[in-house]
């Protein structure tokens, strides 16, 4: 069983950063795959950035790119959403979803592992 926490969320003006962590329990965290997702309100849950087990491949949704950096450290059993140059749209509960494998997925359906999420709030 493999259970997630995200944590950095917060309240921050336009054109601000945050950094969300996803901490991972067990010891099969470098087998896992990692997406992290967000949903706004009203909105379906969207594809923000996935990274591989072995942190070597990452992508990021184009909405995000240039703004947004996922990253991992296996050895704390954490991956991180670095989130610059906020605007309004960004605001949403962001989640971080694990799955055995070596790649992410861009669909929420193949992730079996969700975390409860972190909200960030952006004011204009």
């Amino acid at each position: 069983q493999v259970q997630l926490v995200e944590s950095g969320g917060g309240l921050v003006q336009a054109g601000g950063s945050l950094r969300l962590s996803c901490v991972a329990s067990g010891r099969t965290f470098s087998s896992l795959a990692v997406g992290w997702f967000r949903q706004a309100p009203g909105k379906e849950r969207e594809f923000v950035a996935g990274i591989s087990a072995s942190g070597a491949g990452i992508y990021h949704a184009d909405s995000v790119k240039g703004r947004f950096t996922i990253s991992r450290d296996n050895a704390k059993n954490t991956v991180y959403l670095q989130v610059n140059s906020l605007n309004s749209e960004d605001t949403a509960v962001y989640y971080c979803a694990a799955r055995y494998g070596s790649n992410w997925s861009v669909s929420r359906v193949d992730y079996p592992y969700w975390g409860r999420g972190t909200q960030v709030s952006v004011s204009s």
